[in-house]
């Protein structure tokens, strides 16, 4: 699916690649959702699916703090308040630790309820707020909410069905 360049494409890339990852969650027996067996978000790290929809949560998450904050026309200390750009596994780990007593059922629960309000936010701007001046730095708000949200749910899947074919050969 080529990048988002609209208000509409944004909206549907979200949409057709929660699905498809969603589908993916669909089999995974609750009882092996804790075991680190994911290629981790930092270099030679292992990560279970729950660590992963945690990651996918805390991620969605900021993107609604990112633009709350900058609403209410608060200064923004991204990625996030204590994290450079260059400690983003340090900032995985935290999502995981976040997370960690939560099930697999409600996690899946929390990143729909996640996905839910982000959808809302795309569309409650316009092609203008989204695509048409800058947000951060060089990005725009929809490119960031892109980068954050539909992209990493396409990695998600990736990762979840290479570790299910992994696991099929033990």
């Amino acid at each position: 699916m080529p990048i988002p360049t609209s208000k509409t494409e944004l909206a549907q890339a979200i949409q057709e690649n929660y699905i498809r990852l969603k589908t993916e969650l669909e089999i995974i027996d609750e009882n092996k959702s804790r075991l680190q067996q994911l290629e981790g978000h930092a270099k030679n790290t292992k990560m279970s699916v729950c660590d992963l929809l945690a990651y996918l949560i805390g991620w969605g998450q900021l993107v609604l703090k990112w633009n709350h904050l900058k609403q209410s026309g608060a200064e923004v200390d991204f990625p996030e308040t204590g994290y450079k750009w260059n400690q983003l596994g340090e900032l995985a780990s935290k999502f995981y630790k976040d997370y960690e007593k939560h099930s697999f059922a409600n996690l899946q629960q929390e990143l729909d309820k996640t996905v839910e309000a982000i959808l809302k936010l795309v569309d409650s701007k316009t092609n203008q707020q989204l695509y048409k001046q800058l947000w951060y730095e060089k990005y725009t708000l929809g490119r960031m909410i892109q980068l954050n949200t539909s992209s990493p749910f396409q990695n998600a899947r990736l990762r979840i069905r290479k570790w299910k074919k992994e696991s099929a050969k033990k």
